[in-house]
C-alpha cells in the first residue's frame, strides 16, 4: 500500500495503536499477578478496566472514519511487552521487581501518549474533530496512568526497594556502593 496522505498515514498508526491496546490486555493481568505491592497490583487493574474502555473507544474512531476496526502487530509494544516479560522471569526481591515493574509499565504510557499525542494531531488536521475528541480522552487517560506509576514509585516502591538494599547491606556489612 502507497500511504500518500495523512489520512492513510493516520488510519496505518491507528491500526497499530489498536494493536498495542489489545497486546496490553494481555500483559497487563500478568504484571498485576507479579506485583507484590497491592497499590500498584491494584494500578494495573485498574489500568486494565481503562484499556478495555480505550479498546473501545479506538473502535469509535475507526468507526468516525469510516473504517473497519483492524490491528496491524505494533512491534513495539511486543518489545516492550518482551521486555516486561524477561524482567518477570528474572530473581528478584519483591520491592525491586516492583520497581522495575513500574519503569516497563511506564514505558509502555509514554510510547501511548507519543502515539496518541500524533494520532490526535493528524485527525484535528483531517478534519476529523470527533475523532480527535475521542484520541484525546485516551491521551488524557495515559497521561494521567503515568503520573500514578510516577507517584508509586517515587512515594512507595522505589523506597521500599532502597530499604530492602540498605538492609541486606546491614547484614552482610558490605556496601555495593562506591
Amino acid at each position: 500500500m502507497k500511504i500518500d496522505s495523512l489520512d492513510i498515514l493516520l488510519e496505518e498508526e491507528l491500526k497499530d495503536i489498536y494493536s498495542a491496546e489489545k497486546q496490553l490486555l494481555k500483559a497487563l493481568p500478568k504484571m498485576a499477578k507479579k506485583a507484590s505491592s497491592d497499590e500498584l497490583r491494584a494500578a494495573f487493574e485498574e489500568h486494565l478496566t481503562v484499556t478495555e474502555g480505550q479498546v473501545t473507544r479506538l473502535e469509535g474512531v475507526f468507526e468516525a472514519l469510516g473504517k473497519t476496526a483492524r490491528a496491524k502487530t505494533c512491534k513495539a509494544m511486543q518489545g516492550l511487552i518482551e521486555e516486561a516479560t524477561e524482567l518477570m522471569e528474572e530473581d528478584a526481591d519483591d520491592a525491586v521487581l516492583d520497581a522495575g515493574l513500574i519503569a516497563a509499565a511506564q514505558k509502555v504510557e509514554h510510547y501511548e501518549i507519543a502515539s496518541y499525542g500524533t494520532v490526535r494531531t493528524w485527525a484535528n488536521l483531517c478534519g476529523q474533530e470527533d475523532a480527535a475528541e475521542l484520541l484525546q480522552e485516551t491521551l488524557d487517560e495515559e497521561t494521567e496512568a503515568d503520573q500514578k506509576l510516577t507517584e508509586l514509585a517515587e512515594n512507595l516502591v522505589n523506597p521500599a526497594a532502597e530499604e530492602g538494599h540498605e538492609e541486606q547491606e546491614e547484614k552482610t556489612g558490605v556496601s555495593s556502593r562506591k
